[in-house]
């Protein structure tokens, strides 16, 4: 009967594994403190913070300016954090500390600049333990201490031989004056692992006017134990009196950085991103005060539109500049950019030029048309002009005077020792000129030629926020959403002449639109040229800037200006009256040239006979001779910019001017409009894609485990995973195992494996690279506790047995699906003899040698009980159910058993187990033991040191092994760790011992010629049975094990039952507690033969059933176990021993091969008649063979006698005795007489001698 039962059972640990080495990467840290000088005079500060309107050296002023520090154009902070109390993810640098100064008169230094320092007196270096700190004096008139502690190693290393990190807590504090008891000052833990000495700094300011002071370093952490498993003592090696800095750098606005060294590989570029030097602005007049605007609450409160750029000043309505200057503030205008320049001494020309020498009208009205709002193209405001620079190093005067000027479209004017500035801005004319106040030679006009225009201007500016020259391009909008009529007709007529220019001190893509657009318009207006002389009365009142209005009636074919005979405020009389009586056309306008020099026009009523009459009266009466200019939408004078103007001989100016386009109806220049105008254009918003801008870290972090197949070798990875970030083609992968060092990778995709992974706890960091392979400043963080190669396999599925002869079966099963069980495990198959379904794994002993995991059947030897199957992974690991099948056989009724087991039962001795025991030992019940053989004590480890032969460390030499009193024989096969070198371990037998210090292994790899090794002794075990077996002769004889062992764990220490590395939780899990079976335990019985009736036996060999030849037999078991927290207890063990019945059929004596009957003879001392192969008949011939004899044609009264004795004694058939190699025969007549007769014989026996 067969029958199949499938159960669960208890988790397992792992065999023993290669030892783990945390990375060695606990590199001593190093601080970068620079200091830069951001400007000369005082500034109002950083942009961010100034913007905000928080308060100076403020903790929230310092955190909003760090968003205005670029880092190799990185920012420290993020735009969007919070400026009071940042996130940690938001910085894009960490470990940094930051002090900024303004340039003020009276600033105080920043302290922790160091300047100088100097080694304690008479300090050398000392260990600090946590029973004993480290305590000094410090001197007076010192401004910070630096401790320097060093580690000559932090690592631990693990029974199992990994090295791992360690951690340790320090505390440091000072006491100072007349306290009583020290103040902690600050307290770090160091983690990680370094073989290396370590060394780390710690500064530690000390009060100000201290009369007294002590520092003192203390070790939280307790001290190890000398020569234990941790290394992670650690010496204050240094301690160092420092003296700071304590210049206060007045009038210099610079800041101080301190960064941590290991997130640069060089030192960074910084940039910094303020509102610089603070200038003089127009002082309030009459009730109306001048504001910068800084922001847009200022600005809302000034009832103005929405604006994109500040720094500009809101000229109230109605004011009029007075002359006045107020105190210096900022501000981005370029006018008084300009005038501060001209004036300050310090970083100026105010050395050579004073505010005396400025025409400072002309700066302020610059001013007005510099901070005037206009569109700035994308739906907001700002100003015409701004003035954002860094001016560094020497530069030209007067190219940097020009160059600021530029910036507000103006020309600096030296004239009767003042400067004045002239500004391309809508004007009216303010002079009058023709024929009547000019040279001799007229005037005379010369044009630009068009290939010196330009159809595309490239505008080059610096773009704020990608902190990067960037270009605005004007007159290239023929196409796309911002077509323009005036584009398509430009490059229509020129093609595409494109011209680069830079924008001096522009930062906004409006303003350098709006450049571009003036210099297209300008080339395409302002095209003609022209020259004239006049006179002194013109020269000196004309300046360059002026516009002017021509009448040149050569070029307009009319005469339209003269000269005034007489006047009075409403009625000109002019001096001729030539071409006036055909003067025509609407909107008729007369100008004069009033006494003060300025031009004044009215509308004309009537021009009769010489007589202008004009609509409304003159602001005063015109001098008689000055200059009259009479104009219509007919006939219009031509209007000129004067550019320059040069006296000739004291009393006549030579004068140059360009087109102005002017409207004299409007009283406007269409150029002005246009330029400011963004009809039509709305300014698409870039995209701008920084190389260097910070990425954010990838989302959606997971991490997964499974065990793979790499080279035929099955293996854990883990897998991390994460959704990709657009842009991004590399990532920073930081991994550490059980708080050891973190490990760094990159990989090129979305995901990151870690091959040959542990049971422990993983630490992942995932960071994104930009395009300038700069780091995310903060990393996606995720934590995966891995279970490793300490998950147990899945069960045995579907086992099967089917008979194959009468002693052997096969077993079938489903192939394992797991890669670690196929690809270096095993098939461990086990037996039981009890066949009540009772029987478990561990209760159970191997019957075979464990088969490869991709096993799916075996050939066993066919037994009563149960077969039980287990699946083991490559780390020992067995699956937590078991698979079996039950056997119970019938009798067999054509065999002998010569041995019952009760005669070779060790379990029945008395008392029991009686042989010799080899670290095994009897637990005895009586004296309240488990009444079963263990092993002695698995947790035993030999120690000592180990030379290889001949200085030779080949594999297969010889090795000597020094262990005092190993107690351990020939034979025996016991896991040698050689724990230097290498750091091999495997198993060995061992060759020799010399003496009880002494014994030897054959090499079985190369290692170093010596070094140390350990001898796990405890977890073998042997014992000798009592009881042998000699079968009298050499015979085949059929061997039947029977044993019974039940592992047990042992619970003096539950941390003995948790393999290295395994985690608690995981190891709970698969079910290792609350009476879990051991299975890491296994029992074997070993026999070993003789073919000698003496002498010595060969080799052990396990066995479960099967046929050994041999004359004697001895027999032992092999207790073992792979986990020091797992014995046994072995209840029953023994053997029997049967032959099969053998049947030989005699016709030639002597053990012939021929057919032919057998001769008896005549002999009186009968025939000898020996079998051809011996038959066993026991130790008192208990099992002789039974003969029948068959005479062949007898007669009536013929029969067969057999010797009985050695007297030669013949009895009848009945009782005759049968030897096991064979008998004696006699054929008598009836008068008892020997008569030769031919016979045959057949022998029934058991066992087949040899």
């Amino acid at each position: 009967m067969t029958k199949k039962i499938i159960r669960g059972s208890g988790g397992v640990f792992g065999r023993p594994r290669n030892p783990t080495r945390a990375p060695d990467t606990l590199n001593s840290r190093q601080f970068a403190s620079i200091q830069d000088l951001l400007s000369e005079g005082e500034i109002e500060g950083f942009a961010t913070p100034s913007k905000a309107g928080h308060t100076k050296h403020t903790a929230t002023y310092n955190n909003a300016a760090l968003k205005d520090i670029f880092l190799d154009n990185t920012p420290i902070l993020q735009s969007d954090a919070n400026e009071t109390t940042p996130e940690a993810d938001k910085f894009n640098f960490q470990n940094v500390t930051f002090v900024p100064r303004f340039g003020e008169a009276n600033q105080s230094h920043i302290s922790g600049i160091q300047q100088s320092q100097s080694p304690l007196t008479n300090f050398s270096r000392v260990i600090c333990t946590k029973a004993t700190a480290v305590s000094r004096d410090l001197p007076t008139g010192k401004n910070a201490v630096r401790i320097t502690v060093s580690f000559p190693q932090i690592q631990k290393a693990e029974d199992n031989g990994d090295l791992l990190g360690s951690s340790v807590e320090l505390k440091i504090s000072l006491r100072v004056n007349s306290e009583t008891s020290h103040t902690e000052k600050l307290r770090d833990t160091i983690t990680g692992r370094t073989a290396d000495t370590y060394q780390k700094d710690y500064r530690v300011d000390l009060p100000d006017g201290y009369s007294s002071a002590n520092i003192k370093v203390e070790r939280l952490t307790d001290d190890r134990e000398s020569g234990g498993k941790i290394i992670d003592t650690f010496f204050v090696s240094g301690i160092f009196l420092l003296i700071d800095d304590v210049q206060t750098y007045p009038n210099s606005a610079y800041s101080h950085l301190r960064l941590d060294s290991e997130q640069f590989s060089a030192v960074p570029k910084r940039a910094f991103r303020i509102r610089g030097i603070k200038v003089k602005i127009p002082a309030a007049n009459g009730g109306l005060t001048p504001t910068v605007v800084t922001n847009q609450d200022v600005a809302d409160s000034l009832n103005l539109p929405t604006c994109s750029s500040f720094g500009f000043i809101h000229y109230p309505e109605g004011y009029i500049f007075n002359g006045n200057m107020t105190s210096a503030q900022w501000c981005s205008d370029p006018a008084m950019v300009l005038l501060d320049l001209l004036t300050t001494e310090r970083y100026g020309f105010g050395t050579f030029i004073k505010e005396s020498n400025l025409d400072l009208f002309s700066f302020v009205q610059a001013s007005r048309y510099a901070s005037a709002l206009v569109d700035d193209g994308f739906g907001a405001r700002e100003p015409r002009f701004g003035c954002n620079v860094n001016l560094q190093g020497s530069i030209d005067a007067y190219k940097l005077i020009n160059e600021l000027a530029g910036v507000m479209r103006c020309f600096p004017i030296w004239s009767e020792g003042s400067i004045s500035l002239a500004q391309d801005a809508p004007t009216d004319p303010s002079y009058l000129f023709s024929l009547s106040n000019v040279g001799k030679d007229g005037f005379s006009y010369s044009g630009s030629s068009l290939k010196q225009r330009h159809s595309v201007i490239a505008v080059s500016y610096f773009n704020m926020d990608s902190r990067e020259i960037d270009y605005e391009v004007v007159g290239d909008d023929v196409s796309g959403p911002n077509v323009l009529q005036e584009d398509i007709d430009r490059q229509a007529k020129l093609g595409i002449v494109k011209k680069e220019i830079k924008a001096f001190a522009c930062t906004s893509r409006g303003q350098a639109r709006r450049l571009g657009k003036a210099i297209l318009l300008s080339e395409e207006q302002e095209t003609e040229v022209v020259n004239f002389t006049t006179s002194i009365d013109a020269g000196a009142i004309v300046r360059p800037g002026s516009v002017i209005s021509v009448n040149d009636p050569v070029r307009g074919g009319e005469r339209r200006s003269g000269r005034i005979k007489s006047a009075t405020t409403t009625t000109i009389t002019v001096d001729n009256q030539l071409d006036l009586n055909t003067f025509t056309g609407s909107d008729q306008k007369c100008s004069v040239i009033l006494p003060d020099g300025t031009v004044e026009t009215k509308v004309v009523t009537s021009v009769v006979d010489g007589l202008i009459r004009l609509g409304s009266a003159l602001s005063t009466t015109p001098n008689v001779n000055s200059i009259w200019l009479l104009q219509s939408a007919t006939l219009e004078a031509q209007t000129f910019r004067v550019i320059s103007i040069e006296e000739q001989d004291g009393i006549n100016y030579a004068i140059t001017a360009l087109k102005y386009n002017y409207n004299y109806i409007t009283g406007e220049s269409p150029k002005y409009a246009a330029i400011d105008s963004m009809a039509g254009i709305s300014l698409p918003a870039r995209n701008i894609s920084l190389l260097n801008e910070p990425k954010n870290p990838p989302g959606n972090v997971q991490a997964s485990e499974i065990v793979a197949v790499i080279n035929k070798l099955a293996v854990t990875k883990i897998i991390v995973s994460w959704v990709s970030v657009t842009g991004v083609s590399q990532y920073l992968v930081q991994y550490r195992f059980n708080s050891t060092n973190w490990v760094n990778e990159v990989v090129f995709r979305p995901d990151f494996e870690l091959i040959g992974t542990e049971a422990g706890v993983y630490e992942f960091k995932v960071f994104s690279f930009n395009a300038a392979l700069n780091l995310s400043p903060t990393s996606s963080d995720i934590t995966f506790n891995a279970v490793g190669k300490t998950a147990p396999p899945g069960d045995v599925q579907n086992l099967t047995m089917e008979p194959v002869t009468n002693k052997l079966v096969r077993l079938r099963w489903t192939q394992s699906v797991d890669a670690d069980v196929l690809h270096g495990g095993r098939v461990y198959v086990r037996h039981s003899n009890i066949a009540d379904g009772t029987a478990t794994f561990s209760s159970s002993v191997d019957l075979i040698s464990a088969l490869a995991g991709n096993s799916t059947d075996v050939v066993v030897p066919s037994l009563e009980g149960e077969y039980i199957l287990k699946f083991q992974d490559d780390q020992g690991n067995f699956s937590t159910g078991e698979a079996s099948v039950i056997q119970d056989l019938p009798d067999v009724i054509d065999t002998q058993i010569i041995l019952d087991g009760s005669n070779v039962r060790e379990d029945l001795t008395n008392p029991k187990f009686q042989g010799t025991k080899i670290n095994t030992t009897f637990s005895d019940a009586n004296s309240g033991g488990t009444d079963a053989l263990q092993l002695t004590d698995p947790s035993v480890v030999k120690t000592g040191t180990y030379v290889q032969n001949n200085g030779s460390s080949g594999e297969g030499t010889l090795i000597t092994c020094t262990v005092a009193n190993h107690g351990i024989a020939v034979g025996e096969n016991l896991r040698f760790n050689f724990t230097t070198g290498d750091s091999f371990s495997t198993d060995h037998d061992v060759v020799s011992t010399p003496n009880a210090n002494t014994l030897t292994v054959t090499a079985s790899k190369s290692l170093l010629t010596s070094g140390n090794v350990s001898i796990d002794r405890g977890k073998k075990g042997i014992y000798e049975f009592s009881n042998s077996l000699n079968l009298g002769g050499v015979f085949s004889v059929d061997l039947k094990r029977i044993i019974r062992s039940v592992g047990f764990l042992i619970g003096t220490d539950i941390e003995t039952l948790i393999p290295e590395g395994a985690l608690w939780d995981n190891y709970a899990i698969n079910g290792n507690f609350d009476g879990d079976a051991a299975d890491e335990v296994n029992c074997q019985i070993q026999v070993a033969t003789s073919q000698a009736a003496s002498g010595s036996f060969g080799p052990y060999n396990n066995f479960a059933n099967g046929t050994f030849k041999g004359h004697r037999f001895k027999f032992r078991l092999l207790l073992e176990t792979t986990n020091i927290g797992q014995n046994m207890n072995v209840q029953r063990a023994g053997l029997t021993a049967e032959f099969e019945s053998r049947t030989e059929r005699g016709y030639q004596t002597g053990g012939g091969t021929s057919t032919a009957p057998i001769d008896s003879g005549t002999n009186a001392n009968g025939l000898d008649v020996t079998f051809a192969n011996p038959f066993f008949t026991g130790s008192s011939n208990q099992f002789k063979p039974s003969v029948g004899i068959t005479i062949m044609g007898a007669a009536l009264g013929e029969f067969f006698v057999i010797k009985t004795n050695s007297n030669g004694d013949f009895l009848n058939a009945a009782g005759s005795i049968v030897t096991g190699t064979g008998f004696n025969i006699k054929i008598l007549n009836s008068s008892n007489q020997p008569i030769d007769k031919k016979f045959t014989f057949q022998a029934v026996g058991y066992g087949k001698g040899v």
